[in-house]
């Protein structure tokens, strides 16, 4: 019996339990009295439209579902930021999937709904994927316009959006379910087509209370904008349902008659399972994230058959670069290695940290990628570049910017997956979502940081005591420790994957088995959007 195994597995599974509890009560949204409400109108919920609609036993892949978790407490919060976005497949074709939860203030726009709407559209964008947004919604939460209606990536730039798609020939299909009120209204009118769902559908720029007090006209929602005024009178909408069903059923026949996408050629052969269990991720992650482990048992219990074609294997050893399978598609790893290696010169070198000949070769490695047109998956476990003399002699920032303008310039799809720590500029090298991953995703042993917690809370320390003894404060030992305490506290807790997460710096947090499906189902998506950039990585220092 392996007991440091046994107990890395049991905090590991502790972790995931919670991951399961919180997504089981975002799912919820709004809570069982608010769905009461919407099912009394004859409506289905927003996981319920979903389900329904993508193809029976296909795999669904949420997009966001921490967003805006822990925020707005003081407007009672909003789970899953009101909206459930995800890739699904549809009379067998892969679209991004966009539902307003109505159970969320009347499915009512906050700053994160906007933001997690326009992370779907971007990924839709990327990958060429057809767009079906379920729209039920009040609009714009008015206690907090000023922080979502005006600035270039608020509200508005979804309708920009919506123009840019149709132009480059990205479906859109929309179907009015609920309320689609004022500016909202443009939404599914900016589709490529529009249905409305009769009696619960409704869509106008001004509502009747509206129009009442502008105007002076009485007249009622269904009247001034339901389905029988826009499909019979205005023509504002394409396609007129008597409930739910019928309409998600429409939209199905619609994708049906979808002509094939052009493919980007992407390498892909049968899929074969890891040699190596991949249970056993659980085991071989440390409980105590500053523990050493080989990264190699990591990828092996990832990759078709356990088998990686290593890269350099004797060189730059702190970074693992190989091609494999994942799922079937050839892929290019990059990966953060976590035990102490050795190199050829003798020099001991840390597990997570970039070195130069690290930075050198995975820059290499990335520029073969890109010329052989392999799709890129970065596993981050990374605490950043290394420092002192020795590494600025030895022309660290040259090679850390090589590395890093690799990345940027990569034409190749880049999909990350943040398995440990994840600071500072080591998780921009390491492809971080300022890097334009197609889908960045975090394992609930994920810490995401400018710097280490104990390294950050000594230094916040430091600030804030000098700041109290200027002012002619007395800092006491037991003062000083209590400082530290609620620092740290409060560092650790935005370093989690789930204040991440609630912030779209990360797509989600996905139990370790989950990976495979993750990277599998993105390659697919960016199969579909074909590489028509050159690959240019312009002045590089050597």
């Amino acid at each position: 019996m392996d007991i440091e195994f046994n107990t890395n597995e049991d905090k590991n599974k502790q972790l995931l339990t919670l991951l399961n509890a919180r997504l089981q009560k975002i799912a919820e949204g709004g809570g069982a009295k608010n769905a009461a409400k919407q099912k009394e109108k004859g409506k289905m919920l927003a996981r319920e439209r979903v389900s329904y609609l993508i193809d029976k036993d296909s795999e669904f892949l949420e997009i966001g579902a921490f967003a805006a978790d822990g925020m707005y407490k003081e407007q009672g919060g909003c789970p899953a930021a009101g909206v459930v976005c995800g890739i699904g497949y549809v009379s067998g074709r892969q679209c991004m999937i966009i539902a307003n939860d109505a159970t969320v203030k009347a499915g009512a726009w906050f700053p994160m709904t906007a933001k997690k709407n326009l992370r779907a559209q971007e990924i839709a964008m990327e990958n060429r994927l057809p767009v079906i947004y379920l729209v039920d919604s009040a609009g714009v939460y008015l206690p907090m316009q000023d922080e979502i209606f005006p600035d270039k990536e608020h509200f508005g730039r979804m309708f920009r959006n919506n123009a840019l798609m149709s132009a480059d020939g990205i479906v859109q299909i929309s179907a009015i379910m609920g309320s689609c009120v004022a500016g909202g209204a443009y939404l599914p009118i900016m589709s490529d087509e529009a249905m409305i769902v009769d009696k619960t559908g409704s869509v106008f720029l001004a509502g009747s209370y509206l129009v009442k007090s502008a105007i002076g006209e009485d007249i009622d929602n269904e009247t001034l904008g339901g389905a029988t005024t826009h499909c019979e009178i205005s023509g504002v909408t394409d396609y007129k349902h008597p409930d739910d069903q019928h309409c998600l059923d429409s939209i199905r026949q619609l994708m049906s008659m979808l002509g094939a996408p052009e493919q980007a050629g992407f390498s892909r052969i049968a899929s074969v399972e890891p040699k190596a269990d991949p249970k056993e991720i659980y085991g071989i992650l440390p409980e105590n994230r500053e523990k050493q482990y080989d990264m190699h048992e990591v990828i092996y219990r990832l990759v078709d058959d356990s088998a990686l074609e290593e890269y350099k294997k004797d060189y730059g050893k702190s970074i693992i670069c190989g091609l494999a399978r994942i799922d079937g598609w050839a892929v290019g790893i990059v990966a953060n290695q976590r035990k102490v290696v050795k190199s050829k010169k003798g020099e001991m070198q840390f597990g997570g940290v970039i070195y130069s000949d690290s930075a050198d070769k995975a820059a290499r490695f990335i520029m073969n990628c890109n010329q052989k047109k392999i799709p890129l998956v970065f596993l981050q476990d990374v605490t950043g570049f290394m420092v002192g003399s020795r590494s600025e002699q030895g022309g660290i920032i040259k090679d850390g910017a090589k590395m890093v303008n690799a990345v940027a310039n990569s034409v190749v799809p880049k999909f990350t997956i943040i398995i440990g720590n994840s600071y500072g500029a080591g998780n921009y090298a390491m492809c971080g979502k300022a890097y334009d991953p197609r889908l960045i995703y975090a394992w609930p042993t994920a810490k995401i940081a400018v710097m280490g917690g104990s390294q950050a809370a000594k230094t916040l320390l430091q600030i804030q005591a000098a700041s109290l003894k200027a002012r002619g404060e007395t800092i006491t030992p037991e003062k000083e420790a209590e400082m530290l305490k609620e620092i740290s506290d409060r560092y650790d807790n935005q370093t989690t994957p789930e204040y991440a997460a609630a912030r779209l710096w990360v797509d989600g947090i996905i139990d370790p088995l989950e990976t495979r499906k993750v990277i599998s189902m993105g390659i697919e998506a960016a199969n579909q959007a074909p590489v028509k950039r050159a690959f240019n990585v312009g002045i590089i220092q050597t």
